[in-house]
């Protein structure tokens, strides 16, 4: 392969000439930390209601969180986020729907792909989520029952802070999942740091260095996160169960 490597392409001011490639990579990636962030944040939240209400007794709301979790699970992500930033404005109130169209670029693209990502993350963290509850001994149920606490309380005060520390391990791997997903992006127009990578590839002609450089910032990106949740995991890890107990438990 007869390739000629340039490392100082990453100084070379990019084609708007506002800022050099390297500071365009940056950019792509707060962009990326910022789409997965509140797309996380979305999925944590909706994730943990539909997967409690996968393990409550009520059927209604069972059959509410199946449907969503098989909605949302088996769709591919990209053809969902196609699904929201091009058929989901059209079915809103025109003035909403004008009105997200309407946003400065890109942040019209920019949330329609944070609600794309959190859904599908939802339905995914729902099921980790569900396999944690199971995975209590019933006992614990009954027993926080027969001190008089009502399905909510036992959900909210005993079984969910227990299921939350052993499926953290399951939950980094989501976490970083979220942060490579956000690659999705590119196809609404949004540079995340894949795009920047692209477009960098595409002026100036040095591929290899581009996407380099990308993969450089998704390994030191998720190596932060996934050394940070391992600090928590150790943390909080619950003796017996999932993950390594903390100092002093064993």
């Amino acid at each position: 392969m007869n390739y000629d490597w340039s490392w100082g392409v990453f100084l070379e001011p990019s084609l708007d000439g506002s800022r050099d490639y390297l500071q365009m990579l940056f950019v792509g990636a707060g962009w990326t930390l910022m789409l997965a962030t509140c797309a996380w944040t979305i999925a944590l939240l909706l994730g943990s209601l539909i997967g409690t209400w996968r393990c409550v007794s009520s059927k209604p709301l069972k059959l509410v969180a199946t449907i969503y979790v098989e909605v949302f699970r088996n769709i591919p992500l990209l053809v969902q986020l196609f699904l929201w930033y091009f058929v989901v404005p059209e079915f809103l109130p025109r003035s909403l729907g004008l009105a997200i169209k309407q946003l400065p670029h890109p942040w019209s693209a920019f949330w329609l792909a944070v609600l794309a990502m959190g859904c599908y993350g939802a339905a995914r963290l729902a099921e980790t989520l569900r396999s944690g509850i199971e995975s209590l001994p019933r006992g614990q149920l009954q027993a926080a029952r027969a001190m008089g606490l009502n399905e909510f309380q036992c959900y909210r005060h005993i079984i969910l802070p227990e299921a939350f520390r052993i499926i953290l391990p399951p939950m980094t791997s989501e976490m970083m999942g979220a942060i490579k997903y956000s690659s999705v992006a590119l196809t609404v127009g949004l540079l995340e740091l894949t795009g920047q990578a692209r477009s960098m590839a595409d002026f100036s002609f040095h591929i290899f260095e581009a996407f380099c450089a990308a993969t450089i910032g998704y390994l030191v990106i998720n190596g932060a996160v996934s050394q940070g949740m391992r600090l928590l995991e150790r943390r909080v890890a619950v003796p017996g169960m999932i993950g390594a107990a903390p100092k002093g438990e064993v």
